[in-house]
């Protein structure tokens, strides 16, 4: 298989190009919607990636109709459905297994339907752990609890957690990714996953950050942030403002990139949320609500040169105003 067939694609991505099958499928599909799908398998060779890959999930499963097709690509919500009743069947066992081996560690990962708490696109929720600790897990986020007699250990799968550790008890509180181990010194801070490695952010005293190939660990201080890879740390920045916002529902950008803010609102909704090349570099100071992402992206209109474009309700796109187009 080609490589850069074989690449995993976004989450987000693949939700598009799910939606997209089953709105061509239909039957129903307009000349406007096929003329839609053709600009969004074109824009970006992850696009097309992600159809392709779909069409190798069809003969994996010699889905020859609409119908049949649209009851295996279902949505992640029902797909979670069928794994929660997975003694009801063995075509559901296959089904939800093909699923996640197509579509590799970056789109439902098994670790992330078997981790012992997770949150669907869009949720947020708040764990208390048998010692006080509380955790907050963002969006689309996973984690397993591994407490024994020497440590208090969380496993993060997925996504991302806010952690507020408990104080009386005495057993180290290690947050493990698979870039290396955070260990808490007393102290509130921010874990996420991220293409690059981990994103480790102090909100409160102290984390020790021990990269996974590295002889030492490093320690960091309130306002400080880094990313951890494999064989080290990143230099050490500032933290970001309102790097806990979310907490609150609320996402606080300062003079950030217009496609970096869409890539972030993309991450709490289904389907997928671009944006055009020609306003991508716009920069944008604000609060946006996480929890109504249309909102955040009417929110864009007063302030910037753009408009928001729907060409289906799963995929959405942000370009030039349209007298600010050449």
């Amino acid at each position: 298989m080609n490589t850069a067939h074989g690449k995993p694609v976004s989450a987000r991505v693949l939700d598009a190009a799910i939606a997209w099958q089953l709105s061509l499928d239909s039957g129903g599909g307009s000349p406007q919607e096929r003329e839609a799908f053709a600009q969004w398998h074109a824009a970006d060779e992850e696009h097309a990636r992600a159809w392709q890959q779909l069409g190798m999930l069809d003969q994996r499963f010699n889905i020859a109709s609409g119908p049949a097709r649209a009851a295996l690509l279902q949505s992640k919500a029902s797909i979670r459905r069928r794994v929660r009743k997975v003694g009801s069947g063995l075509a559901s066992i296959v089904a939800v297994i093909g699923l996640a081996l197509f579509a590799g560690d970056r789109y439902l990962p098994l670790d992330y339907w078997l981790a012992d708490q997770r949150t669907a696109t869009g949720e947020q929720r708040t764990l208390r752990l048998v010692d006080g600790t509380l955790i907050n897990l963002n969006t689309h986020s996973a984690l397993d609890v591994r407490f024994d007699d020497k440590q208090r250990r969380i496993v993060l799968q997925e996504g991302e957690i806010l952690v507020e550790t408990g104080h009386n008890d005495p057993r180290p509180f290690i947050v493990e990714t698979r870039e290396g181990s955070m260990r808490a010194l007393g102290t509130r801070f921010l874990v996420k996953l991220e293409d690059q490695g981990t994103r480790l952010s102090v909100l409160k005293s102290a984390v020790a950050a021990h990269p996974q190939s590295a002889q030492q660990e490093q320690i960091l201080y309130e306002g400080q942030q880094v990313l951890m890879l494999k064989d080290g740390l990143e230099p050490t920045v500032a933290l970001n403002p309102g790097a806990d916002a979310w907490t609150r529902g609320m996402l606080v950008v300062d003079n950030a990139r217009l496609e970096d803010l869409v890539h972030e609102l993309g991450r709490y909704r289904r389907g997928y949320l671009g944006v055009e090349p020609q306003v991508a570099d716009l920069r944008i100071t604000g609060s946006f609500p996480l929890h109504d992402t249309d909102l955040a992206l009417t929110a864009l209109l007063p302030t910037l040169p753009v408009q928001v474009e729907h060409h289906t309700r799963w995929w959405v796109v942000v370009g030039p105003r349209a007298e600010a187009k050449p």
